[in-house]
């Protein structure tokens, strides 16, 4: 298995320390080294005070998500010689406040997440050709969004306004109002037709582009857009 040595330029911050910098180590890979793996190295091997989120290491928890080479990615499916490149730039996500090292205060992107109400698991239907096992009542699904926040570090417009409610939120609560279950839908409506709610958005879709489990949230901002269009043309003429 070919191995070599990479250089990682990792960014460093401590609360109460000396100013943001970047910190170089070498770190010997294989083809199966991941970013995260790596990062895990330098801890273990080099320096002890490196400070990261992590948990699953298959890209389900979300928990690993950073700025890799300027682009946001889940750090535990990003493979190191995959990038091709001499020194692999580590960053901690942008649009939220820096704790320390890569780990950022998440505690505004869940304010406004769960601002949305989703049910995170939702009870699945059966297909009418399904033979329904034996002892099991109901069959659970999960939603594919994984609260990474990378759409979030990704949107130009949460990086210059604080109030937008951000790709997450808007997508989450395109998702209620999609499939209601028996939830109320004008309030959600109402929370996003403002100023810093989907009208806000500029269109870039780099939400799009960094969301790592198809949540696609840029166009679940267009559909809200659409309804609320709707909703309107009914107002008006009385349909």
């Amino acid at each position: 298995m070919t191995e070599r040595d990479i250089e990682f330029k990792v960014f460093r911050y401590k609360q109460g320390g000396a100013a943001p910098a970047y910190q170089t180590f070498r770190v010997r890979c294989d083809e199966n080294t991941t970013v995260l793996v790596a990062l895990q190295d330098i801890r273990r091997d080099q320096d002890g005070t490196l400070i990261m989120r992590h948990s699953c290491h298959h890209a389900s928890c979300g928990t690993c998500g950073m700025r890799i080479n300027g682009r946001e990615e889940l750090a535990c499916v990003v493979k190191v010689f995959d990038l091709n490149t001499a020194t692999v730039v580590v960053e901690p996500m942008r649009n939220m406040p820096v704790i320390s090292d890569l780990v950022v205060d998440m505690g505004p992107f869940y304010d406004r997440f769960n601002s949305a109400g989703m049910p995170l698991m939702r009870e699945s239907e059966y297909l009418d050709e399904a033979d329904v096992a034996e002892g099991l009542e109901a069959y659970m699904r999960c939603e594919n969004c994984i609260e990474c926040n990378l759409c979030v570090s990704a949107c130009p417009i949460a990086g210059t306004d604080p109030t937008y409610l951000g790709p997450a939120a808007l997508a989450a609560a395109w998702r209620v109002v999609e499939e209601p279950r028996g939830l109320p839908t004008k309030p959600l409506l109402d929370w996003v037709d403002s100023q810093n709610g989907c009208w806000r958005c500029h269109v870039a879709y780099e939400c799009n582009e960094a969301c790592p489990s198809g949540v696609f949230p840029g166009d679940k901002i267009m559909s809200l857009r659409r309804e609320l269009t709707k909703r309107k043309f009914r107002r008006l003429f009385g349909r």
